[in-house]
């Protein structure tokens, strides 16, 4: 009879799973993007949002004040395209981890 090994699972990280999440969002919500056919007037500033969203994600300690700015231009940009909103709704959901910026 053959029994199974217990292993560890791997994680492949110590990463802040807050920042994994926010790069899966942002990587979703960007794929949608880049594969809408509409074009609006804002949709460059919602890419470029999303870029920066992934470059904080990329470092590894985004600033939370500029990831609720970024939030806020990209729902802005394409809040009325309504395929879009569960990928702009996930990312707001990975934001909304970091919790509040800090007060003045």
């Amino acid at each position: 009879m053959l029994r199974s090994v217990e292993q560890a699972p791997v994680t492949g990280s110590d990463e802040d799973p807050r920042v994994t999440g926010l790069r899966t969002a942002v990587s979703r919500l960007r794929r949608e993007l880049a594969l809408h056919p509409l074009e609006f007037p804002d949709r460059a500033i919602a890419e470029d949002e999303l870029a920066a969203l992934a470059a904080m994600a990329d470092d590894g300690t985004p600033e939370i004040r500029r990831l609720r700015r970024s939030l806020l231009l990209i729902a802005g940009s394409i809040g009325s395209v309504s395929a879009l909103a569960p990928g702009l709704a996930q990312v707001r959901a990975a934001v909304d981890l970091f919790g509040e910026p800090p007060r003045p």
